[in-house]
């Protein structure tokens, strides 16, 4: 779980995870475009894809290729364990 927290303490990492949120399976060109005029981020290609190494090592993103183009997608599972751990309080033992 360290790996999704570090993951997702980083603001660009956060906003990476909220592009594919709203677009779903997004090649590493349409993600930084998408950076660059929605968030005004100027990081370079290469920035962008180890951000999206981290994102993928905390499982947060899954990657599929398809010819030449490699589609990013969201992950959610990693948040959903986290919302279970706290959210719903300690299951009582009987």
């Amino acid at each position: 779980m360290g790996d999704v927290f570090k993951a997702l303490a980083d603001p660009t990492r956060r906003r990476i995870l909220d592009e594919l949120t709203e677009r779903n399976g997004q090649t590493l060109f349409e993600i930084c475009s998408r950076l660059a005029t929605k968030h005004q981020l100027s990081s370079s290609r290469q920035a962008i894809s180890q951000h999206l190494e981290v994102l993928a090592a905390a499982g947060l993103v899954e990657s599929s290729r398809e010819g030449r183009y490699k589609f990013h997608h969201l992950n959610p599972r990693p948040l959903e364990r986290i919302a279970d751990r706290w959210l719903q309080g300690p299951k009582e033992t009987r």
